[in-house]
């Protein structure tokens, strides 16, 4: 017993400090993309015949949609002129699907859930996940903020089995035929008011199975959404950093442009 006591004292502080510290991410990370219109010759569309997703166009001025993207790196691989860099920048989640169209300006994030279901909602929020039809990426990144790592209760935000114990919906996948009906059969059981969130490429926009006959193209071409947290899968400093902004519970000096 001893043994195991000074093992765990040897370990210290396991649980992340984000919000009130903010995380420092490997070069490598794939966070926020940069783009830079000024750099883009006259007529070339090679990022935008690169992208799987079709998430770029180039129609109108250089612009990515990240509620499309991959984060695969074909666009960044392609530009000879460097317009596309992946920043190091964790901060992705949107209120508004157009939110989520980056241009050379800054990203609008989420901001507070409205007044009224604020008021009902904002000082605990149990959501059931449903996974529909996505490759569980989306969902083992969201499982994580479960971990001593993360522990994500302690901001009041806990994961329910039964969607008539749910504030709200986390739905992952691009919705197949197959899982439409038992999602809105989910959604429906949850008592009013509710929530919705997308989570990752598929659940916002089909990802890459986008226009196939057998899925929807967004969660949001069946159910009113509250919350856009874009990724291929998100990062799970991405996800909480969006339910934070989403409940108000983000500390002002860590909320950022």
């Amino acid at each position: 017993m001893l043994r195991i006591l000074k093992t765990r004292l040897a370990q210290g502080h396991r649980t992340t400090r984000f919000p009130l510290e903010l995380p420092v991410l490997p070069e490598r990370y794939r966070g926020r993309p940069k783009i830079d219109g000024s750099k883009c010759p006259e007529g070339c569309k090679v990022c935008e015949d690169a992208c799987p997703t079709e998430a770029i166009s180039t129609s109108g001025g250089l612009s990515l949609d990240l509620g499309k993207c991959l984060f695969c790196t074909a666009c960044v691989d392609s530009c000879p002129e460097g317009a596309i860099k992946y920043t190091t920048d964790y901060r992705l989640a949107t209120s508004q699907r157009e939110d989520l169209v980056l241009t050379d300006g800054d990203l609008k994030l989420a901001g507070r859930m409205r007044d009224n279901l604020f008021h009902i909602l904002g000082r605990a929020l149990r959501l059931r996940e449903v996974c529909a039809g996505s490759c569980n990426a989306c969902d083992l990144d969201t499982n994580v903020l479960n971990t001593v790592g993360w522990d994500l209760s302690r901001f009041g935000i806990q994961f329910v089995a039964s969607p008539r114990h749910a504030d709200g919906l986390l739905v992952t996948g691009p919705i197949p035929r197959n899982m439409h009906h038992a999602l809105m059969e989910t959604y429906e059981a949850v008592p009013k008011p509710k929530i919705v969130i997308a989570l990752g490429a598929c659940a916002i926009s089909g990802g890459p199975f986008a226009d196939s006959p057998e899925v929807n193209n967004g969660v949001d071409a069946t159910l009113p959404v509250d919350l856009y947290i874009p990724g291929c899968p998100p990062h799970p400093l991405t996800i909480l950093d969006g339910l934070l902004r989403f409940i108000g519970k983000m500390p002002r000096a860590a909320l950022g442009p």
